[in-house]
């Protein structure tokens, strides 16, 4: 499929650039469509966990893509992991969670992992993903977390140079890791400011995202 059409559903605008860009550089063949519903995660924060109700909503969202003409689809947001599977089993095309990719390179880097979220719901469904392909893949892995809520809020503020410099100053406190997971794809902008380390690989979502997709429609 040289020209496939990807539906990306976004819960934050700041996960737009991130992944357009990555298409862009990486897969330019490939014709995106973006659809934001910015109330997903003020909604999941409020409510404190993922609810019927929220996982009905995904299901909606992908169905519509779908119905637009999507010959995959996309979620860029990391904290609704169960509800993106459920619209997986909903439609007949790929649907790609927005870690799993860049989760399987984790692992394959090793398995001392540093996993790090501007949005600190984020967290609990991406330690759950990892430790459950860790399992399946018979792997026992070592994580370290870090939530930098400041860095989102530096990055709604316009200020994108903040937002990476506190991404950076937080993954220098991870301690050693071989491999430095950033969780979210508005995050992507930051690994250039972290220093290089021996051993360590630090692991972008957009990237992992397009060439998996890419792979998968036989592109």
């Amino acid at each position: 499929m040289q020209s496939p059409r990807i539906a990306l559903i976004h819960a934050t605008p700041v996960a737009i650039d991130p992944i357009v860009s990555a298409f862009k550089r990486l897969w330019p063949a490939a014709r995106t469509t973006s659809l934001l519903e910015d109330s997903l995660a003020p909604d999941l924060a409020a409510d404190g966990r993922l609810t019927e109700r929220m996982t009905e909503r995904f299901i909606t969202l992908a169905r519509y893509v779908r119905g637009c003409g999507a010959d995959a689809i996309l979620f860029t947001c990391s904290a609704f992991g169960p509800a993106i599977e459920a619209a997986r089993a909903a439609v007949d095309v790929p649907v790609l969670k927005p870690n799993e990719a860049m989760l399987e390179e984790a692992l394959k880097a090793g398995t001392h992992i540093g996993l790090m979220a501007t949005f600190a719901p984020s967290i609990p469904a991406l330690r759950q993903e990892l430790e459950a392909l860790a399992t399946r893949k018979g792997v026992k892995l070592l994580i370290r977390t870090s939530a930098v809520p400041s860095a989102l809020a530096a990055l709604h503020d316009g200020q994108p140079s903040e937002h990476d410099r506190l991404i950076a100053a937080a993954a220098a406190e991870m301690g050693e890791c071989e491999a430095l997971i950033l969780g979210q794809f508005s995050m992507a902008s930051a690994a250039e400011s972290i220093p290089a380390r021996p051993g360590r690989k630090v692991l972008t979502s957009p990237a992992s995202a397009v060439l998996r997709l890419k792979h998968v429609l036989g592109a």
